[in-house]
């Protein structure tokens, strides 16, 4: 950890940097499987797909820079590489072979269902051990990825 004069105990912030550096990973993977999707998607509306994956892959790359710079502020490193994002991600690999848009729907809608809910756990973390505003920037996120799922569902059909 570096020095720094936020108030927060070392512990806390150790803790809320380990927490960041997680969903710092993640969401690296969760933005290039939103872009493998956009270069990949295929069907007939295709255009509409390819560039909602788009503005969804911008969006997620905002809270990895929310995400990163919290870690920061606390004194920590951010650990923002591809190489530990493939090391650490929690979410499900994915699946390269697919190309119709309701595959990749499906697919987007999976992960960022994956990642808003680990979000909301990393709320009630960070706010078990006393740091608020890590819990606020969690819940930033989980707002925010909660817009982007509503939005990819919209693009799918129900039953």
């Amino acid at each position: 950890m570096r020095q720094t004069k936020n108030t927060l105990s070392q512990n806390i912030r150790a803790r809320s940097v380990e927490l960041l550096n997680r969903h710092l990973a993640a969401s690296i993977d969760l933005q290039a499987q939103v872009k493998q999707a956009h270069w990949n998607v295929r069907g007939p509306t295709f255009i509409a797909v390819h560039e909602l994956f788009d503005k969804v892959a911008e969006e997620i790359e905002n809270y990895a820079d929310t995400i990163a710079e919290r870690a920061g502020a606390l004194g920590g490193i951010a650990h923002g590489t591809v190489q530990v994002a493939v090391k650490q991600s929690f979410l499900v690999p994915y699946p390269i072979a697919i190309a119709l848009e309701k595959e990749h729907l499906f697919a987007i809608g999976s992960a960022l269902a994956a990642f808003g809910q680990s979000a909301r756990s990393a709320i009630d973390e960070a706010s078990a051990y006393g740091d608020a505003d890590t819990a606020d920037v969690f819940t930033e996120v989980s707002r925010g990825i909660d817009a982007q799922l509503w939005r990819v569902e919209s693009h799918s059909i129900s039953e």
